[in-house]
């Protein structure tokens, strides 16, 4: 039987956290990695919107959400990964406000209502709140990742990225070893292997 198709894009955060849970849960995909510049024409077909990630199963459903897939992956497939409402909520967050915050932070000649240092004072809220949850455990809700997890770590890695620097001389002490225990694990490690740019 053919394998399920992910269309994705290396380096988008989005299509990053979908791969490390159809990863963790140890379901083989075939992942076509896209040019942006130039869509697949099947992808446009099965996902007007043509944003990655997208999922088309065996029977041709089709997930284009990342939060989706990631749900279909680990609440069928990775038993021990837990899915609870405070996941949820934190995860909402990150793609709410704190993703705002990134994108201000990152790109501050497109987002001149703030500058660059105020978006990253609103995003430091989030990142202060990370904090406080990892005094508890080695991962925000449990000594192993939750969904939370995955969903937020490669924003928080964009955000650090922004200024190493700066990020580095936090006393977001227990932050930046979860920072560097995910980005240093092997399941970040295998996602990140580089494919061939898929153009049919």
């Amino acid at each position: 039987m053919a394998l399920a198709i992910l269309y994705s894009y290396r380096r988008c955060p989005y299509a990053m956290r979908a791969r490390m849970a159809l990863k963790l849960a140890k379901i083989d995909v075939e992942i076509r990695e896209i040019s942006l510049r130039n869509k697949p024409a099947h992808l446009l077909q099965v996902s007007p919107k043509a944003t990655v990630p997208v999922l088309v199963l065996q029977d041709g459903k089709v997930m284009d959400e990342s939060l989706d897939i990631m749900h279909w992956a680990l609440q069928a497939h990775a038993m021990g990964v837990n899915i609870r409402a405070r996941d949820e909520a934190l995860v909402l967050e990150n793609d709410g406000a704190f993703k705002r915050a990134l994108e201000g932070y990152k790109y501050p000649e497109r987002y001149q209502s703030l500058t660059q240092q105020q978006h990253r004072a609103q995003g430091d809220i989030f990142l202060q709140k990370l904090e406080n949850l990892l005094h508890e455990n080695n991962y925000l809700f449990s000594t192993t990742p939750s969904l939370a997890d995955i969903a937020i770590f490669p924003f928080v890695r964009q955000f650090a990225a922004v200024d190493n620097v700066w990020f580095e001389a936090t006393p977001y002490l227990k932050l930046q070893a979860w920072l560097k225990r995910l980005v240093e694990s092997e399941l970040f490690a295998r996602v990140m292997e580089k494919q061939p740019t898929y153009v049919k």
